[in-house]
């Protein structure tokens, strides 16, 4: 790391930690993330050298999937597992939505962009699916679509959910409606120390073998497996989760350049309005699977929208709307999209020999 490079992060960190100190202060929703989010895009649109480190977003979803995990008690695990038919339902919800959305994507495309045909259906489609910003971009990357349209898609939409719903939750008072609390609710520091190093291999693992999401997942994955089982070695601090919640929220706030609102203006004006829909067609969705379900309208709300695990999980754990669930509905999408979407494109929109 050079001097520039850590003069950059550290100054980035110092805005962010201001901006989490004055939402925690005015009381906005999830202070800890959307006070960094909203603080380094600003900086970054207006042309600040800001800048986020790899190894500490990493160690904040590693912070937060530990967290998460320590939810999963058995009581709590078998409860999800009834739930496998809504989860199911939620996942063929989420790829026929994604796909609806890149249809209307595909709409402001036309005319507008040069390439071929096939270019344009790519770009639109991975850029419509819910799923992981670098995989989907990743993804279309290998059928020719436009890498930078779907990577700033991805992104303004995460933008818009991550800020639209904890403000709508927060001041329509859904707060604090379950009950769910996790397994270890003490800090142990020797338990702590034992928990880091095991979900910390998870983690290691889950990045070695090219995993989704490892630093997240791998570490949620080891968590959940010891506390279903009942070991029960420590909570994790509360200044630890904040401190994850900053850096994730900064290494979101970063991808937002100065060229970021010059790129396709229309484009980014139907990715945004394309997200309000989506979110309105989600919380219906949810309302369904609700009546369904028995469960609180929030907690599906949170698990069935089209934002990112980590963002979605950390909203439900703040709010305490439902973690195991908001968790379980997430993970079980993301994966299923990242197996499906790609093999659904080449069935529907590729020629086959």
């Amino acid at each position: 790391m050079t001097f520039h490079f850590a003069a950059r992060t550290a100054l980035t960190l110092a805005l962010a930690l201001a901006a989490a100190l004055l939402c925690v202060w005015l009381q906005t929703p999830l202070p800890w993330m959307i006070g960094p989010l909203v603080a380094t895009a600003l900086a970054s649109v207006l042309g600040a050298p800001t800048q986020s480190w790899g190894p500490l977003r990493n160690a904040g979803q590693w912070t937060i999937g530990t967290a998460l995990g320590l939810y999963f008690t058995p009581q709590v695990t078998a409860l999800v597992g009834t739930l496998w038919w809504a989860i199911a339902l939620a996942v063929a919800w989420a790829l026929g939505l994604g796909w609806l959305s890149g249809r209307w994507l595909q709409r402001s495309l036309e005319g507008r962009m040069p390439g071929t045909d096939q270019e344009r259906r790519a770009t639109s489609y991975f850029a419509g699916a819910i799923g992981g910003a670098s995989e989907m971009t990743l993804l279309a990357e290998r059928v020719g679509g436009r890498t930078d349209l779907v990577a700033a898609a991805h992104s303004l939409r995460l933008l818009i959910v991550t800020l639209l719903i904890p403000f709508a939750f927060t001041y329509s008072g859904l707060h604090g409606l379950d009950a769910t609390l996790p397994g270890p609710r003490q800090v142990q520091w020797p338990g702590l120390a034992l928990l880091a190093l095991a979900t910390g291999a998870g983690a290691w693992l889950m990045d070695k073998t090219g995993r989704a999401n490892p630093w997240f997942m791998g570490a949620l994955l080891v968590a959940m497996g010891l506390t279903m089982t009942g070991t029960e070695l420590s909570a994790v601090p509360q200044w630890l989760t904040n401190a994850a919640q900053l850096v994730i929220g900064v290494s979101l706030g970063v991808r937002f350049r100065a060229e970021f609102v010059h790129t396709a203006p229309r484009w980014l004006a139907s990715v945004a309005v394309g997200t309000v829909v989506m979110i309105a067609l989600c919380a219906g969705f949810a309302s369904l699977l609700a009546w369904l379900t028995g469960l609180h309208p929030a907690t599906l709300i949170l698990g069935t929208s089209p934002g990112g695990i980590a963002e979605m999980a950390i909203t439900a754990k703040v709010l305490q709307l439902g973690v195991p669930v908001v968790t379980a509905f997430q993970v079980c999408r993301l994966v299923a999209v990242l197996v499906l979407v790609e093999p659904l494109y080449r069935r529907f929109y590729l020629r086959q020999p």
